[in-house]
């Protein structure tokens, strides 16, 4: 069994209400061989919602609000699925500050990258799940 983001299997969930819809992500879904998830919406935050990226080991909105808690506590709900399911590899959104992996926003919001990971893909990794970034 597969965690995926739920942006990924066509739910509208992302920050802007958009989806990013991948044909086998979705394919997965609908054949029972994954499960979505949507951490930000876990922890508690709105959709839409304002766009946050990760500075450090904090969460911050484009306005300068912390979100880290809820980042915090979506992720682990997310990973509380992933281990109720016994997920062994989650596909997540790349470059996200909750799904990213390898690659995430800089916190300029600009647009441009650092190294890193997303808060739910480092506590992923952390409990042995394989993460793989889908663009």
């Amino acid at each position: 069994m597969k965690i995926v983001s739920a942006c990924l299997s066509g739910v509208h969930c992302r920050y802007d209400c958009k989806a990013q819809t991948r044909s086998p992500i979705e394919e997965m879904v609908q054949n029972g061989e994954a499960i979505p998830v949507c951490p930000e919406q876990l922890g508690g935050l709105s959709t839409p919602r304002p766009p946050a990226e990760r500075i450090g080991d904090k969460v911050l909105t484009n306005k300068g609000v912390d979100v880290t808690d809820q980042y915090t506590r979506g992720a682990e709900e997310a990973l509380r699925i992933a281990k109720l399911v016994g997920a062994t590899e989650a596909l997540l959104k790349s470059k996200s500050p909750m799904c990213g992996c390898g690659k995430i926003y800089d916190g300029t919001f600009t647009g441009a990258q650092k190294d890193g990971d997303g808060v739910f893909a480092e506590l992923l990794k952390k409990h042995g799940i394989k993460v793989t970034p889908i663009d």
